[in-house]
């Protein structure tokens, strides 16, 4: 059975953000192609939403709740909740991820 993926407000903001960026710093057609890989990366998440890591830095918290996957440098966040996978957060990962994964996912 396959599983429905959803993405939060703020996982659409991220890849509305990280596509402009790229499109500025890069061309449109870099960006294009970035897109169309994070949004691939997305769909296989319905067949096997388990395939994911958990993130080292919350693994290091405790916190197994959430999963991981990647298109280098790019990592994708979210959690699986009965049928449903919610796309939580999509970052570069080279950033500061331990304040970012506080702020974003555990409120902090």
């Amino acid at each position: 059975m396959r599983f429905k993926v959803l993405l939060t407000k703020d996982a659409l903001s991220d890849l509305e953000e990280l596509y402009d960026y790229i499109a500025l710093h890069d061309t449109p057609r870099k960006a294009d192609y970035v897109l169309d890989k994070i949004e691939e990366a997305l769909s296989n998440l319905s067949d096997l939403p388990e395939r994911g890591a958990h993130p080292k830095e919350l693994l290091a918290l405790g916190i197994r709740e959430y999963r991981e996957i990647f298109f280098k440098p790019y990592r994708i966040f979210y959690c699986i909740i009965k049928k449903k996978v919610y796309v939580l957060l999509i970052v570069d990962g080279r950033r500061d991820m331990q304040s970012l994964l506080q702020r974003r996912l555990l409120g902090a």
